[in-house]
């Protein structure tokens, strides 16, 4: 096969139009190695939404701490947590600290 036949067939003629070679660089050089190619967009774009699901759980856990802010502007709320959390006690008072037998098991075997 001769370069006088190849040039005669169809698809070397698109091939070799000067306009789809230009194109098809471009069109590789904007996919793959421009700054703003197709990969790097890609990227960003799964950036965005990790950034966007950490955004949503953020405001979430914002949403659960004004509302235990909230709670604690009552003495009542302030003192059960005191109490319950950080095993405070008035000056009056014994606290007794009640294990289940689970638990003491539990710590025996470790």
């Amino acid at each position: 096969m001769g370069l006088k036949t190849l040039r005669k067939k169809k698809w070397f003629k698109i091939m070799t139009n000067t306009y789809i070679l230009v194109l098809t660089i471009f069109v590789i050089w904007m996919a793959f190695f421009d700054t703003n190619s197709f990969m790097i967009h890609l990227e960003l774009e799964n950036e965005i939404d990790k950034l966007e699901k950490e955004k949503e759980f953020l405001k979430n856990e914002i949403a659960k701490d004004k509302e235990i802010l909230k709670k604690m502007s009552d003495g009542n709320e302030l003192e059960k947590l005191a109490r319950e959390k950080y095993f405070m006690k008035k000056d009056n008072e014994e606290i007794f600290l009640i294990e289940y037998e689970d638990s003491l098991k539990h710590k025996q075997d470790e």
